[in-house]
């Protein structure tokens, strides 16, 4: 009983420590075209973004040609970010409804072509707050933060086991009402074969019967 309860807490740090990766993108964009990125986040979720247009002219300011527009939207087509003609940005929302959300980036169109370099960095979790501010704060603040930071991903995977039994049992419950209704229409078949298999037994002895074969 220990060993398994150790199993399932390791098992549990492990989801909280992958949990804990954000994905960082580098792509690159040409003027006139657009690019969408998506992230399947569930409901409830805290989902922190920030994207940078990388400047070609460094140290000098951004070009005008370098600016692009920016917009996040849910599956549902409501938007939670939007931004134009900017060359950085961040977004940051609590996912109201679950599924995929896509960030998607247009250059603007101009006589010369030109390629855009864009880095983009999309995490989700209460974890994914700002680390500059965390960075300031003592060695027990910055602990104590991280297990929240585990307490909460500890309890998104609490609920999230309760919504695939949840799931799991809306499935039993459509594959036994399935296989009733395949036995009832198995049953119903059967009997209409005997009915016809009958019909057709009497139409013969009717049809044999009047040309006196038998």
């Amino acid at each position: 009983m220990v060993l398994r309860s150790k199993n399932i807490c390791t098992f549990l740090l492990t989801i909280a420590i992958l949990s804990h990766v954000s994905r960082s993108l580098h792509f690159e964009l040409k003027s006139g075209q657009s690019k969408c990125i998506s992230e399947d986040i569930k409901s409830n979720a805290m989902t922190v973004g920030k994207y940078t247009v990388v400047n070609p002219n460094e140290p000098h300011p951004f070009p005008q040609s370098h600016k692009i527009n920016t917009r996040v939207t849910s599956s549902h087509g409501n938007t939670y970010h939007h931004a134009e003609e900017v060359d950085s940005g961040q977004f940051s929302f609590t996912a109201v409804e679950g599924g995929d959300y896509s960030a998607c980036f247009a250059a603007s169109d101009h006589k010369s072509d030109v390629t855009l370099s864009i880095d983009l960095e999309w995490g989700t979790g209460v974890h994914y707050k700002s680390l500059g501010s965390l960075a300031k704060k003592s060695r027990v603040e910055v602990m104590e933060f991280e297990v929240k930071a585990l307490i909460e991903t500890v309890n998104s995977i609490h609920d999230e086991m309760f919504y695939l039994r949840d799931r799991e049992e809306e499935m039993q419950d459509l594959n036994r009402a399935t296989n009733s209704k395949m036995a009832w229409l198995s049953l119903v078949s059967l009997f209409v074969c005997l009915g016809v298999a009958g019909m057709q037994f009497m139409h013969l002895k009717t049809f044999f019967e009047k040309k006196k074969v038998i």
